[in-house]
């Protein structure tokens, strides 16, 4: 004879005929760790949830990178762009040539 021999334990009246105590016991425990621990299943969901949109925020950052990189590389590349970038932006112009500024548009 154990001390824990559950067959001489008596079921109380509220738990059902086909169910015993360490079957309760079990569940509860199971129960505990989905719903009330520190890494339950609401915590799990709202982390998912947190990922899923870090991981969209770093694809967006990565496709304005992109388009930053290309934007980079026309500059490094063509003249031409670098120069109108440079005339319309920063208002520099040739030493031979007068610049006139106006707001009429």
């Amino acid at each position: 004879m154990s001390i824990f021999d559950f067959k001489k334990i008596q079921r109380p009246k509220w738990i059902p005929r086909w169910m015993n105590v360490p079957q309760l016991i079990f569940i509860a425990f199971i129960v505990m760790l989905l719903f009330f621990g520190d890494n339950n299943f609401f915590r799990q969901n709202a982390y998912k949830q947190q990922i899923n949109e870090i991981k969209a925020k770093i694809k967006q950052n990565e496709d304005s990178a992109a388009i930053y990189r290309a934007k980079l590389e026309e500059l490094h590349t063509d003249r031409v762009t670098l120069e109108k970038i440079a005339r319309e932006q920063y208002g520099m112009k040739r030493t031979n040539e007068d610049v006139y500024i106006t707001d009429i548009p």
